[in-house]
């Protein structure tokens, strides 16, 4: 199967009406650039609690509804797939999800993703979520992750064992304050900045942990993040096989699209024991009994 993604990339900030200006505009471009799907960074419409604002006291939930339903009402007319990021409201006083909405091409949210593994700073303003989220685009098994998920590879294990082809990966690696930056980059090191391609941990842990996630369960993943400064890294795309095969200009807004062709086939060094593995069988080939094998303290 192959399928057009878009890759989405804009300053994410707390002004709802802002954002969706964003993301209405890169939904057309990625239609007009051919796209079947627009995948946009995580709280891209609501803004991210503690760092876009302050917090969801006051926050304006009549017009992030509102606002919700001009983007699916814009799904529908361009019949584009969308990966939303925003905030889901719980009742009474329950803290929100942190979400992605799947919207289909007929406007309709078909599932929605929220954030299971959330940062002690998270939790401050979101209640983690309890499920996975998959769904078949054009005969693609895709799935949905945000951010600070990235650092739990068991995540894309299951989605691998679900049947996933592509990952969605949605981003709030930005907004950081000039202060946040230089504690971040002294805490790397400067000595290492250029031997990790990069001065902070979300710069250099994040595309890394998703890379060896591709090329540990074969899976392409689409990499959206906010463009809001100081963004740690622009949006980019991996191949199945760990490769990045596209990136977006830092702090440029802008839109991505890579193709997914799962009639294709790249490099799977992990493929002939991926499954025993995943069965809890860990190692290859057939073990020996032998005494000399048995004896790990003896040359």
């Amino acid at each position: 199967m192959r399928i057009s993604v878009a890759t989405c990339y804009f300053p994410v900030d707390a002004d709802i009406s802002r954002n969706q200006r964003y993301v209405e505009t890169q939904m057309r471009e990625a239609r007009s650039l051919g796209a079947d799907v627009a995948h946009f960074p995580e709280a891209s419409l609501s803004g991210y609690a503690g760092v876009d604002f302050k917090s969801y006291y006051h926050f304006d939930w009549s017009r992030l509804q509102a606002a919700t339903r001009h983007v699916l009402n814009l799904a529908r007319q361009t019949r584009l797939w969308v990966i939303l990021g925003s905030t889901h409201r719980l009742t009474g006083r329950h803290k929100p999800h942190d979400s992605a909405y799947v919207i289909n091409p007929q406007g309709q949210i078909i599932d929605r993703y929220d954030k299971m593994f959330c940062s002690k700073a998270d939790l401050v303003y979101y209640s983690p979520g309890r499920h996975f989220a998959t769904f078949d685009l054009k005969g693609v098994r895709c799935g949905v992750l945000l951010c600070y998920e990235y650092a739990f590879p068991e995540l894309y294990r299951e989605y691998k064992r679900r049947g996933a082809q592509l990952v969605f990966h949605s981003f709030h690696a930005g907004h950081a304050s000039p202060k946040r930056v230089a504690i971040m980059a002294t805490e790397v090191g400067a000595r290492y900045h250029a031997l990790n391609r990069g001065s902070s941990y979300p710069e250099v842990r994040m595309p890394a942990s998703v890379q060896a996630a591709a090329t540990a369960n074969y899976v392409w993943v689409s990499c959206s993040n906010t463009s809001a400064r100081h963004s740690c890294f622009p949006s980019f795309f991996v191949r199945a096989d760990g490769i990045i095969t596209g990136r977006l200009r830092r702090h440029v807004a802008g839109v991505l699209i890579s193709t997914v062709d799962t009639n294709k086939r790249f490099y799977d060094g992990t493929r002939d024991w991926r499954d025993r593995a995943m069965r809890g069988i860990f190692h290859s080939g057939k073990l020996v009994r032998d005494r000399r094998s048995n004896a790990r303290t003896q040359l």
